[in-house]
């Protein structure tokens, strides 16, 4: 009994990391960081509650609160933040002088949002509008054919999210690609307006 002071100095100690590894979960703008801040929440409380005789609640803790949920998150997280690219399949696309150096734009700029680009080939046009109107993907890009002896016309992108939208009017040169809001009542592009909700 003579250590039980010393102990539980050392619980109130770590007790105080509980609220400051929970603060920096909850402002935490990267996801994969915010799951790593979740897992150390998760182990300090384990330790918590093995320090204090409660090995039980500590085990179903650190398997089901920390290494269960923290493989939950990580697979939704993983899952949920690609932006899925309607584009044509063939030669036709591949064939346009812009079309690498957008997509590699594109990945760049969604990168520093934490976002994948995911290309889902489709056989024409009518095809890509169906999948955008379907909610099939998040955007379709449209490659105009150039006549012979034309100089080559940036691809036009039309997105259903508003987030992506935004994003797209702020960083993406009208060089590279146009980019456009697509709306569900009259499917045809409409101008850009601020908003930061995203359309579902």
């Amino acid at each position: 009994m003579a250590d039980s002071p010393i102990m539980s100095s050392y619980a109130y100690a770590i007790m105080l990391l509980l609220p400051l590894s929970a603060a920096m979960v909850i402002f935490q703008s990267n996801p994969y960081q915010a799951l790593i801040m979740r897992g150390i929440l998760g182990a300090i409380a384990a330790l918590v509650y093995a320090m204090l005789g409660g090995a039980d609640v500590a085990l179903t803790e650190a398997l089901v609160g920390t290494m269960l949920a923290i493989t939950l998150y990580v697979v939704a997280v993983r899952s949920s933040l690609v932006m899925r690219l309607g584009v044509l399949e063939g030669e036709g696309a591949k064939n346009n002088l812009q079309w690498q150096p957008m997509l590699d734009y594109l990945r760049a700029m969604l990168k520093r949002y934490q976002l994948r680009l995911e290309l889902v080939p489709y056989a024409d046009d009518q095809a890509l509008h169906q999948a955008l109107a379907a909610k099939e993907v998040h955007g379709i890009c449209l490659m105009d054919r150039p006549e012979p002896n034309a100089e080559e016309v940036a691809p036009h992108i039309l997105v259903r999210v508003r987030r992506l939208a935004e994003i797209f009017a702020t960083e993406l040169p009208e060089a590279i690609a146009e980019a456009k809001l697509y709306r569900d009542d009259d499917l045809a592009p409409i101008p850009h307006t601020p908003t930061l909700m995203e359309e579902h």
